[in-house]
């Protein structure tokens, strides 16, 4: 079977070609450039001291390696996304849009296509039930990716593999320690894949500029300062709104006026809801519910985090709405709800999330 295997100098993809080679198969390495280091060259990204590391562990383990290039793709789809979407007040999710139109799209029309399976140091599993393959949570419940995972279709879920799906992030880190990996204690990566070390604001502030407006109180609409903009701000925020007298929570975004409305306190009502609403919701494997009008149970994510919320959904005509069987904090139109089964192990699919 020939495998190829994503790599980017990380401890989790340096891992999965130890796995790999373990399991008897011999993949090829790619290492994506997908960063904005060479666009208008401002960016600051690790990619050099990541092929470095990908380089040695190539050679460790006698694997060819491919260093392909994506930008422009990545441009024109996932970066265009993002800006379009914070211009909109949107909260735009581009991990799971690279997931799925980069790492898992148009790598696999380039380059992906001649290869039996594609694996990658994603925590997330796979499961086969009747013959089909689903997207399924990890073993580490804390490192469980499979929300950003929750846009990818059916046909590039049926090809992926995840070496690490059923291990805890501490037995990677011991395996990459034990064979001398020179990826062993590097830090997790955090933020965005596309900035580097660039922080988002600045990124924003490149391409939309700054636009002034009031910040308000959402209960008595008294002015309390003043902000740069919308698209610098999303819903459920507390850092970076520089008022006296806090916490202060941003709960609505008055887009046509540039105005921001927070709410004061260290658990303001104003902060949560039960409701959301999905739309262009897509199912990865398939719907199992078929054109449903009674209220199906489930669990679901808004964010990437380690806990599941319980609810139950329902189809109005093209939205999935989603009741929450307890209040959630931060519901933020443009991120993405991701629902799961109820015992939180399948990942059924995933919606924008509406105004």
């Amino acid at each position: 079977m020939e495998i190829a295997a994503l790599v980017s100098g990380g401890v989790d993809s340096s891992v999965i070609v130890y796995q790999l080679k373990e399991a008897g198969y011999t993949p090829t390495l790619f290492y994506i450039r997908i960063g904005m280091e060479d666009k208008d060259g401002y960016m600051d990204c690790p990619a050099e001291e990541d092929i470095e590391i990908a380089s040695f562990i190539a050679k460790k383990y006698g694997c060819p390696l491919e260093v392909v290039s994506l930008h422009e793709e990545y441009w024109e789809s996932v970066i265009s996304y993002t800006i379009d979407a914070v211009r909109r007040g949107l909260t735009p999710n581009p991990d799971m849009m690279c997931n799925k139109l980069i790492k898992f799209g148009t790598f696999e029309k380039k380059w992906g296509h001649a290869f039996d399976r594609i694996a990658t140091g994603h925590y997330a599993t796979t499961t086969e039930i009747d013959h089909k393959i689903y997207l399924s949570t990890a073993a580490d419940k804390v490192k469980d990716q499979t929300y950003f995972l929750g846009q990818v279709d059916y046909l590039q879920i049926a090809k992926l593999m995840f070496p690490i799906g059923q291990m805890q992030k501490s037995e990677v880190r011991a395996i990459a320690i034990q064979q001398g990996l020179p990826s062993a204690l590097r830090k997790d990566s955090q933020g965005i894949c596309f900035l580097g070390k660039i922080n988002y604001n600045d990124f924003i502030r490149r391409y939309l500029g700054e636009k002034p407006g009031k910040i308000m109180e959402w209960e008595t609409n008294r002015i309390l300062g003043e902000h740069k903009g919308y698209w610098f701000h999303t819903i459920g925020q507390r850092k970076g709104l520089y008022l006296s007298g806090g916490p202060w929570f941003v709960v609505k975004k008055d887009i046509p006026n540039n105005i921001i409305y927070v709410s004061n306190g260290y658990d303001p009502e104003t902060q949560y809801g039960r409701t959301v609403n999905l739309q262009g919701f897509h199912f990865i494997t398939e719907d199992p519910w078929g054109f449903f009008s009674d209220e199906k149970s489930i669990a679901f994510k808004i964010r990437h985090t380690p806990e599941f919320t319980f609810g139950k959904i329902k189809r109005i005509g093209d939205i999935y709405r989603i009741e929450s069987e307890e209040k959630i904090q931060g519901i933020a139109a443009g991120q993405f709800g991701v629902v799961y089964d109820t015992a939180c192990r399948l990942c059924l699919g995933s919606g924008a999330i509406a105004d």
